[in-house]
């Protein structure tokens, strides 16, 4: 965080400053400002936040014994640490992140890229992230951190010198993104897709694009929205940038697009494409694992674009990224047996993109295994889009259908109704269960998806898979 005293922070999160030890209102603080007292350093600010497991606040001596100068606190604590008392602790952290990215975009160059969608975030932030790295320092999302608590954190990252911050903005609500955005009115906002990820909380997919959109709607009037043409319901949102004076550049397959791929090539090393970008044909070899990973590519070729970055230069950047994130289509294992663990997230569109991603990748005399587990969030249409993904592992020809944990049964039934059978498809209750099975019956030449979504944890499974099979 840039330097401010205790009595600019005061200020600015409207609470009450109580002094300890040495300090005065006018001690600067630089550090740190996080939720977690694992990551306090000297100097920095502790927010005390309550949880439904555990209270922060239970954790303010540890945040000083760290170092940490200052707590955000909802209530008074005992320790020894000067503190601000505040209604709210998120409010605060909101409030905080909000004074200190203006005031370094009032004082520089400062350029904000917001992205959201219902999938591919986090990869695209990676990807623009290395891509703006080689142009000036960049700040952007450790991780997923993209709520109410890991926007604003990320976000008071950004110092003088920083020249890029790129947000990463999920939703768990309608609202959520337009309050998180409008936290730093982006630049430019990239809206990747809308798809049935976490649909179940917005009450339909048609709810999900009016969320997403919120984005654009919180971006600068003079600002630029970054679309996928390939996406009818993310298309349809050039209608609110240009109604708010934005200028729209569009990505994906359709030769309409102002940043497009064809001629696409899937392979255990990854995908290649042609590129066409301001009047060039270029090629891209994508080390990350799927064709789907290519429009997240794209967005972040046009994104980098509009910041003045060649697409030419974006390629080569791109083309050294080895993995999108740790459990994102992360290679494990070894030539022998081939471990992908892509079980942070799971959604219908993921889902179906993994699988298919496996059946390109797998060559003759080599067996597809796809270990899956639930998909949360989905609300009503749960049970049909289990159901869906069971029957294209079917007709994918997925030769071992391991399916964990009973949220997940419906999808094991469904590819035993489509015709699994013999063994094919297998079903067990818990992780423990499935790796006993998986240790004897992997083979040489297996290639092997483990999915599902972060709640159920498949990814722990992968790693002992990955650690078993290197």
């Amino acid at each position: 965080m840039i330097a401010l005293s205790l009595a600019e922070i005061a200020a600015v999160v409207g609470g009450d400053l109580r002094l300890a030890g040495s300090s005065t209102a006018d001690t600067v603080v630089d550090g740190v400002v996080d939720t977690d007292s694992r990551n306090m350093v000297p100097g920095s600010v502790f927010v005390a936040k309550p949880g439904a497991e555990t209270d922060g606040h239970r954790f303010v001596g540890s945040a000083l014994a760290a170092g940490a100068a200052l707590a955000i606190v909802e209530h008074a604590v005992d320790d020894e640490i000067t503190q601000i008392i505040v209604p709210d602790v998120i409010v605060a952290l909101a409030d905080l992140a909000r004074e200190v990215v203006a005031r370094v975009r009032a004082a520089g160059d400062l350029r904000i890229v917001g992205i959201t969608g219902s999938n591919g975030k986090t990869t695209t932030k990676n990807f623009l992230a290395r891509i703006l790295a080689d142009e000036g320092e960049t700040v952007a999302p450790i991780n997923s951190y993209n709520n109410e608590v890991g926007a604003p954190v990320t976000m008071l990252r950004v110092t003088y010198d920083t020249r890029f911050l790129v947000s990463e903005f999920g939703a768990d609500a309608p609202g959520s993104i337009a309050r998180l955005a409008g936290l730093v009115e982006p630049d430019i906002a990239v809206v990747l897709m809308v798809g049935m990820a976490h649909a179940g909380g917005f009450g339909g997919i048609e709810a999900t694009a009016k969320a997403k959109s919120e984005l654009v709607a919180a971006a600068r009037p003079e600002g630029t929205a970054v679309l996928n043409i390939d996406d009818s319901r993310v298309a349809a949102m050039g209608e609110l940038a240009r109604s708010r004076g934005m200028q729209v550049v569009s990505f994906g397959q359709s030769t309409a697009a102002d940043v497009q791929a064809h001629d696409l090539e899937v392979t255990a090393s990854g995908t290649s494409c042609i590129i066409e970008a301001a009047g060039q044909s270029l090629p891209l070899h994508l080390r990350v694992l799927g064709a789907h990973h290519i429009g997240n590519a794209l967005a972040a070729i046009a994104a980098a674009g509009v910041l003045g970055v060649s697409a030419s230069d974006a390629i080569a950047r791109l083309e050294t990224v080895e993995i999108a994130e740790r459990w994102r289509m992360q290679p494990m294992g070894s030539d022998r047996v081939r471990i992908i663990n892509d079980a942070y997230n799971a959604s219908p569109d993921s889902m179906s993109a993994a699988l298919r991603t496996l059946a390109q990748i797998t060559g003759p005399g080599e067996r597809t295994v796809a270990v899956l587990g639930a998909m949360s969030e989905l609300g009503e249409t749960a049970g049909e889009e289990h159901d869906r993904i069971g029957l294209l592992a079917v007709r994918l020809n997925i030769q071992r259908i391991v399916v964990v944990g009973p949220e997940a049964r419906r999808l094991y039934i469904s590819a035993i109704g489509e015709g699994s059978w013999d063994s094919e498809a297998i079903f067990f209750p818990d992780q423990d269960a499935a790796f006993d099975y998986l240790r004897t019956e992997l083979r040489d030449g297996d290639r092997v998806l483990v999915k599902s979504s972060n709640s159920v944890g498949l990814r722990h499974l992968g790693d002992r898979l990955g650690e078993l099979f290197s």
